[in-house]
């Protein structure tokens, strides 16, 4: 249940945070999919305020690889979410790296709203028998929770990525006059 409560709390963070890049800065990719793509090019410089989420996700990512493995409770799941996390820091490292980092903000920011409404689940399913008594308001929540995710994932993070991939994604310089 602790590692619950850290998750729900750094996704909350990071979900916030990219709100903040996507919707109070003039990155306009949340709006515009494809524009996460116009003006890209090998080694181009990361913005700071990208470069900091970037830092945040890969540090909790590879703490969440050492705490899987060395300091949670071990359960049937562990090889799984060490994969997962070996999967998710190779994909920010490599998006970052390869400077694909606007894309890899926009998938963060879907990914993350998700992380925290599946740990704000899964503390309501712990919190659920306490002590030996059923308390009905964290089954309620537990259910919610549960439904909003599964919308969530299944409405919410395919509709901005796909409609990004609708059209062209890397403008052609002869038709969008784009040198």
């Amino acid at each position: 249940m602790p590692e619950s409560a850290w998750k729900l709390l750094f996704y909350s963070v990071s979900w916030s945070y990219g709100a903040y890049l996507l919707f109070c800065t003039d990155y306009r990719f949340f709006h515009d999919p494809p524009s996460a793509f116009h003006g890209w090019r090998r080694g181009m410089a990361v913005p700071a305020d990208i470069a900091l989420a970037y830092l945040l996700q890969g540090s909790f990512y590879g703490h969440a690889l050492y705490a899987t493995a060395y300091m949670d409770t071990w359960r049937k799941d562990s090889l799984v979410m060490l994969l997962h996390h070996v999967v998710a820091l190779t994909l920010i490292a490599s998006s970052y790296a390869f400077r694909y980092h606007n894309v890899g903000i926009l998938v963060l920011f879907l990914h993350d709203v998700n992380d925290v409404q599946l740990e704000f689940t899964k503390l309501n399913v712990y919190f659920k028998h306490r002590a030996g008594v059923y308390h009905r308001l964290n089954d309620v929540l537990s259910n919610i929770g549960c439904l909003a995710f599964s919308v969530s994932w299944w409405v919410w993070v395919p509709n901005p990525t796909l409609s990004g991939g609708s059209g062209s994604l890397i403008p052609n310089p002869t038709v969008s006059g784009v040198p």
